[in-house]
């Protein structure tokens, strides 16, 4: 029979409970790491859908373009519902993103989301869904308009400002031109209000082609008076030459609204200035290839899924689509093919971009390293036993058998 000092027995239960705290199931964090730093861009995903299956529906390739369709509504409500989540419980990342004029200007993709998807819906026949979209568009457009680059020109300690300019201000033209886009697919359609949807139309494609010269103004001036690194001349550069893909687009799509005053007074002119945007998007292209080769090939970064890569498939599936309906607008067969043939390619890059970023989600949410069932929980897990303090003591039968070997 043994004997264990009853102070032994406390310290041996506690320490008992340490270890059973020590292995205490606890979930993977992978997820909740992924909410924390979502990028606020990620709508680009649904821009980038939406838009290609825009394209496909062109082609009268219905079922690609519905599963298309219902792959952009179900990423809006998934980034939608992953990004309140992010904002209740991580209100101090938000908010910074809020403020960083490199980020900041992602939330516009937002907006351009919603456009997108209602555009695609008006286009099905879905007229009140669309409506409902384009509300909520135009209310986070007309919040975000100002919010954001307030919020980027006061808010960030960094001086100068211009120093942080990017591809990403270029979102906000887009936004911008978004809303014309939808207003003016609706507008022939309905019974009603088409003078307002016209309004609305026309007012957000000139708002968004005087926000292109003065974003594009700052972004140069970027481009020539800081160094640029190759790890600095990041995918969303490419939306630089979507911003005039759907300014042409909309453009187009105004050219083609029913008659109304706004309509009849800039109807020229507008279809005039997006042939113009057209042919400069179209000199965009070359330089933008020429800066991902000067980055990935030459400087060797890494090309990896990254959510900015969708803002390299959307400026090329709106460009397709831009181009598609310019054509048939002013006549202007070659620019319609032209158009057909980059909706093709938009198609490829979007199918390449949707596997690797399924890659990428799989191992993002995958459990941490390690048996994630064994994971400390902290300070008294990280502490060391507190028998390792206590003196060594010793049982009678222990000390018997001592005794007898030394005999």
């Amino acid at each position: 029979m043994t004997w264990t000092h009853p102070w032994v027995s406390e310290r041996a239960s506690g320490a008992r409970s340490v270890s059973r705290t020590r292995t205490a199931p606890f979930p993977p964090t992978g997820a909740r790491e992924a909410v924390r730093t979502l990028h606020p861009g990620y709508f680009a995903l649904v821009m980038a859908t939406g838009i290609v299956s825009i394209a496909m529906h062109d082609h009268r390739l219905y079922a690609l373009s519905d599963v298309l369709l219902w792959l952009a509504g179900t990423a809006y409500f998934a980034v939608v519902t992953v990004s309140m989540v992010r904002i209740i419980a991580f209100r101090k990342e938000f908010a910074a993103d809020l403020a960083d004029p490199r980020r900041g200007f992602g939330m516009f993709t937002f907006v351009a989301a919603t456009d997108v998807l209602g555009t695609r819906l008006a286009i099905a026949l879905h007229h009140r869904a669309a409506i409902a979209l384009l509300a909520v568009g135009v209310l986070a457009w007309l919040i975000l308009g100002y919010l954001v680059p307030w919020t980027a020109a006061l808010g960030h300690t960094r001086r100068p400002i211009l120093q942080s300019a990017n591809g990403t201000w270029f979102i906000w033209v887009v936004a911008t031109q978004s809303v014309a886009v939808l207003a003016a697919v609706l507008q022939p359609e309905l019974d009603s209000g088409r003078r307002e949807l016209a309004l609305v139309a026309v007012f957000s494609w000139s708002v968004g082609v005087f926000l292109y010269a003065i974003v594009a103004i700052l972004v140069v001036a970027r481009l020539l008076l800081y160094p640029l690194r190759p790890a600095d001349l990041t995918p969303p550069y490419w939306v630089a030459m979507g911003a005039t893909a759907i300014t042409v687009l909309a453009g187009a799509r105004i050219a083609e609204m029913a008659d109304a005053p706004m309509v009849l007074a800039t109807r020229g002119l507008i279809a005039g200035a997006s042939v113009l945007f057209w042919a400069f998007g179209s000199w965009l292209i070359p330089p933008l290839i020429a800066g991902s080769i000067w980055r990935h090939g030459v400087h060797r970064v890494p090309l990896r899924y990254e959510a900015t890569l969708w803002s390299v498939v959307f400026p090329l599936g709106m460009y397709g689509v831009g181009a598609h309906y310019l054509g048939q607008a002013d006549q202007l067969p070659i620019v319609e093919e032209i158009g057909d043939l980059e909706s093709w390619i938009a198609l490829a890059v979007w199918t390449i971009t949707f596997l690797a970023m399924l890659h990428h989600l799989a191992v993002t949410l995958r459990p941490t390293a390690g048996d994630p069932t064994a994971r400390d929980v902290g300070p008294e897990a990280r502490r060391p036993s507190p028998l390792s303090a206590l003196p060594r003591i010793d049982t009678p039968s222990v000390c018997a058998r001592r005794r007898g070997g030394n005999t």
